[in-house]
């Protein structure tokens, strides 16, 4: 099979070590291929983990296509003009020619196809319809899920692709928010009567982990005080990670990414010690802040000058120049990186190791776009570290980066409420590209961000939390900053551990007035929104209800009992780990009567 798929591929392939190529298959995409050749679908979903290698497996499949004369030329639909430039300049390493520059008429003979953005079919689906009718097509559609960014690119590309002798779609990501049908891709119905996507190749970040395919992910958060004025003219201050109505945790983030502040300072110069380290095993690592809009992104560029004396590279999404800066980066050794959105998916820049998670869009889906910058491994050992604000829903997402997802056409409901994990996904894009602080109304005041500063948080790996809080520069926090930056996964593990014993041991020496910070381990200070918070003391409630009835006990006597065998206050201002301990407990005493 690997002779038939790739005998005849170019020396130069793979020519370097971005997209993921090698001199032979890795096993998924051997697999993926064999399993491709021996059903020779007309539609294939291939679903594998950012960093997997899906345009490696793409082009040897597309060159066994056009060597079998299977097809007689490609079309590549990519998300972004810059992607379309890296997928031409990644074929013609395997000797498949790729015009990234078409637009309209003839293609020239030297071109084996051209390489489009679903917006350009968006404009002329017809031109590409024409194409695939004229000559036998294989159809690459590159991060599929964007052919259902509007209903109009799915109509294009319906329009445009339907006479396409085949059509591979790739995808990373393949789970969107809303339920717009994504073309071509195959959906099932589950005992639940609920239609997801069916891939007919996956491969996930936990396969790829364990492969050595992608680097382990190290995730540093990090808390603080936050001091903001609401368009109301009313002064909150709060802490990131304390229980916050929906509203509040939105301001206190924004507070937190202010440049003004004192949060992004403190953790850009943690990121940079972090990468420093790094740079100790693997010399070219970069580190890339993924900011919210270009006015925060030049004011992070700015704090990042002033902290290491070095010049970030800014990529801004409507610069004409962007994609030569992303290239320029990935070639050479500069430490930084700032980018709008442009970096969060398919760009490639393999040296990256280090990342800020500095935006305020909170959609699964970005946030794993987002992470799978960093994970693409060239060597074995390599670990990825990215530094992120104390918000319930990204250390929810940071702890759930194996967990494979599917496309769910149907909304579960219950009780009339949306259940669905990504409800409201598309709407938050869209607020994430607005002006964040155009004026509702003639007596309503612009949203202002007071004050903030930092405090490390925890260490997430592994769906396990790490370390106890440590304010900036302290031993304490430079004992998880130096985490060595060639680790096999399981030392990762144990080295974190033993940090975490450590620091707990240095506790318990210090005089309790010296403590001005909550000293509790990660895993007792689990990270819940307000909601969240309440749901914990209902199900408390619940649960001593249930006590009462099996023990003959009043309620006061066992809520009174659970504080002394667990400790804390009453329930009322209990936090998320203290209630969930009591939880716990009555359980055990409840079990023990039966």
């Amino acid at each position: 099979m690997t002779t038939t798929a790739s005998h005849h591929l170019s020396p130069a392939f793979p020519g370097r070590a971005p997209w993921g190529t090698a001199n032979k298959l890795r096993a998924w995409q051997q697999g993926a291929l064999e399993r491709y050749v021996q059903e020779q679908p007309r539609d294939f979903l291939a679903v594998a983990t950012p960093g997997a290698g899906k345009t490696t497996f793409a082009l040897t499949l597309a060159s066994w296509l056009l060597h079998h004369h299977v097809v007689q030329q490609i079309t590549v639909v990519a998300p972004t003009e810059h992607l379309k430039k890296q997928w031409s300049d990644a074929a013609a390493r395997v000797g498949i020619k790729l015009d990234p520059d078409y637009s309209a008429g003839p293609l020239s003979k030297e071109y084996h196809g051209v390489a489009v953005t679903y917006a350009g079919v968006g404009v002329r689906p017809m031109l590409h319809r024409n194409r695939c009718e004229q000559r036998k097509t294989l159809v690459i559609l590159d991060e599929i899920h964007h052919a259902g960014d509007s209903k109009s690119w799915g109509e294009a590309c319906l329009e445009a692709f339907d006479p396409a002798t085949r059509r591979l779609a790739l995808t990373g990501t393949p789970f969107r928010s809303d339920t717009n049908p994504i073309p071509f891709v195959s959906y099932e119905e589950g005992n639940d009567g609920i239609r997801r996507s069916s891939a007919d190749y996956t491969y996930g970040y936990g396969n790829a982990l364990a492969d050595g395919v992608v680097r382990p992910v190290i995730f540093m958060s990090y808390s603080g005080n936050m001091r903001w004025r609401t368009k109301a003219g009313d002064e909150i201050a709060a802490r990131l990670g304390e229980p916050m109505t929906k509203d509040a945790i939105s301001q206190a983030w924004r507070t937190a990414l202010d440049p003004r502040g004192d949060w992004m300072p403190n953790v850009l110069r943690a990121a940079d010690q972090r990468l420093t380290e790094v740079r100790k095993a693997i010399p070219d690592a970069g580190a890339l802040v993924i900011a919210s809009d270009q006015d925060s992104a030049r004011a992070y560029a700015k704090l990042i000058r002033e902290i290491t004396g070095s010049k970030a590279t800014v990529v801004l999404s409507d610069d004409t120049g962007a994609s030569k800066r992303i290239d320029e980066f990935a070639e050479g050794d500069d430490r930084w990186m700032v980018a709008v959105r442009m970096v969060s998916e398919g760009v490639d820049v393999p040296r990256l190791a280090v990342g800020v998670y500095a935006t305020t869009i909170s959609t699964p889906l970005f946030f794993a776009q987002a992470v799978g910058r960093f994970v693409r491994s060239r060597r074995r050992g390599e670990t990825a570290s990215v530094f992120l604000p104390t918000i319930p829903m990204l250390l929810g997402f940071a702890n759930e980066m194996e967990v494979e997802r599917d496309h769910v056409l149907d909304k579960p409901k219950k009780d009339g409420e949306e259940e669905d994990p990504y409800a409201e996904s598309e709407q938050e894009m869209d607020e994430a590209n607005k002006q964040e602080d155009e004026d509702t109304g003639d007596d309503m005041l612009p949203f202002e961000a007071l004050e903030s500063d930092a405090v490390f948080d925890r260490v997430m790996y592994n769906g396990a939390e790490f370390g106890m809080q440590a304010h900036p520069g302290s031993e304490e926090e430079q004992d998880y900053l130096g985490i060595p930056g060639l680790l096999e996964p399981d030392q990762v593990q144990m080295l974190l551990q033993k940090r975490q014993a450590r620091q707990i041991a240095h506790s318990r020496q210090k005089p309790a007035e010296q403590a001005d910070l909550l000293e509790m381990p990660a895993e007792r200070r689990p990270v819940v929104s307000h909601k969240e918070l309440l749901e914990l003391r209902k199900s408390l409630n619940t649960m001593v209800g249930a006590y009462v009835h099996q023990s003959g006990k009043p309620h006061g006597v066992i809520h009174t009992e659970l504080r002394r065998v667990c400790g804390g206050p009453p329930s009322a201002e209990a936090t998320a780990g203290q209630l969930r301990e009591r939880i716990k407990k009555v359980q055990e005493w409840a079990t023990r009567m039966k």
